[in-house]
Parts: C-alpha cells; structure tokens; sequence
C-alpha cells in the first residue's frame, strides 16, 4: 500500500473531495508507474483518476460502522508519533 493514501473511512467530518482525490491520484500513479503521464497517456490517466474519485467516493458513502467516529487531530498525532519512533531508530 502506498504510504501517502491514507485511511479515510468513519471520520468526523468526512473526507474532503480533495482528500478522496488526491487518494485516488496516488494509486493510479503507484498503479501506472507514472506520476507525469505523457501527453499520450494523459487522458487515459485522468480518466482512470476521476473514475476511482468517483467510485471511492460511493463507496465512502456506502460503508456502514459501529465504532465512534474517528478525529483527525487525534490520528494525525498517533501517526507524528509513530514516524517519530520509526525515524529515531534509524
């Protein structure tokens, strides 16, 4: 999994347009090993990044949860924290 798309189910707010975006633009450049496609490849790769934006959104939409909504300051700090640890073992 790409390290730069992150969890964006049951948080409180929802994820942003922007947020999905930019999750669905990451896989599709991990994806096609592209993160330029060239002007031959271009429409094919927006394609492909509006279409998992929409379809993730949908299933942002559909997915149901029991567990309390997430923060977002809450798991930002958790993940400072863990880059923190896994950077000052290196």
């Amino acid at each position: 999994m790409c390290r730069n798309i992150h969890v964006l189910s049951n948080f409180e707010p929802a994820a942003t347009d922007d947020e999905v975006y930019a999750a669905a633009l990451q896989y599709v450049r991990k994806i096609s090993g592209s993160t330029h496609p060239s002007k031959a490849n271009e429409e094919a790769f927006d394609r492909a990044v509006h279409e998992i934006t929409h379809i993730s959104q949908h299933l942002l939409e559909d997915l149901v949860s029991v567990a309390p909504p997430k923060n977002r300051e809450v798991e930002a700090e958790k993940a400072k924290a863990r880059s923190q640890k896994r950077f000052a073992a290196a």
